[in-house]
């Protein structure tokens, strides 16, 4: 797939930059870069969403240097990227451990001289469930030594709101289980950590398709990750570029504002003069 649509921009007209710490972005839609095919796909995908953060997981993606990893699939992920308009978001994915995640992190700002940093600490590989205590732990860890957090989370209001109180510059509480595409399960929930949050709120994990993105964007999200939904799609491309839409047009209805739900029936059209009476004779 190769259209015009792809290299549009990710933003709309009207609405504002999100910020995150020092960062500063026109597309809500952050996409990820593993489980692709090869890494044209990757790029032609990433291109066709219009995203302008990327994350990339640390531990598995041969970030580092000296990582076996980055010799697999033709060369480093980094060469992959156009890093001259995408900012790269390296993320704890793998760890098991406050301790484990901290460290990790640390050595992804020594590679890439960037303090960005999306914290995620795993309860167990089965679930692939957020471990709250840990991510609290690391959370505050991190923040204390100058890094802008983006934590992974459950959607549990409750540890949303401590995770900003850690200091977080936006918490991440998932739609589903990672990679399981059975979208956003509990909006009201979702909802009520928008709600209630000062800082940026992003659904990551468990987006499935495009109106799965469309509907955290009418819940209130600041902005979306997701990275399975377009890479095991049949075709990346034309899914990017349906993820990519679906984030403008879930976004602009939410800045739109929706109409009110009522219980009964209203008619849209004007009802005078159907019944052959007009109003003076009634």
């Amino acid at each position: 797939m190769n259209s015009d649509d792809a290299n549009a921009t990710g933003a709309l007209p009207f609405d504002s930059p999100l910020v995150i710490g020092r960062h500063s972005f026109g597309s809500r839609l952050f996409v990820g870069t593993g489980r692709y095919d090869d890494f044209a796909t990757m790029r032609a995908a990433i291109e066709a969403s219009g995203s302008e953060c990327v994350t990339v997981a640390v531990r598995r993606v041969g970030l580092l240097p000296g990582d076996g990893a980055q010799q697999s699939q033709g060369g480093s992920l980094l060469a992959h990227l156009d890093l001259s308009r995408i900012t790269l978001l390296p993320n704890t994915a793998g760890c098991y451990t406050a301790d484990e995640a901290v460290r990790t992190a640390r050595l992804a700002r020594e590679a890439l001289d960037s303090e960005l940093v999306k914290l995620e600490v795993l309860a167990d590989p089965e679930t692939l469930l957020p471990d709250p205590l840990a991510t609290l732990a690391a959370a505050a860890t991190l923040v204390a030594e100058g890094f802008t957090v983006l934590a992974y989370t459950s959607d549990d209001p409750v540890v949303a709101l401590r995770l900003e109180q850690a200091g977080v510059a936006a918490v991440m509480p998932l739609g589903a289980p990672i990679g399981s595409g059975l979208g956003i399960l509990n909006p009201r929930n979702i909802e009520t950590i928008v709600t209630r949050a000062s800082v940026p709120v992003l659904v990551d994990a468990g987006v499935g398709t495009a109106s799965d993105v469309s509907v955290a964007f009418e819940l209130g999200c600041d902005a979306v990750l997701l990275n399975t939904a377009i890479a095991r799609a049949r075709d990346p491309v034309a899914m990017a570029l349906a993820m990519r839409h679906a984030a403008l047009a879930g976004r602009a209805a939410f800045l739109a504002g929706r109409m009110p739900r009522q219980a009964r029936a209203e008619p849209s059209s004007p009802s005078r003069g159907l019944s052959g009476r007009s109003e003076a004779a009634k």
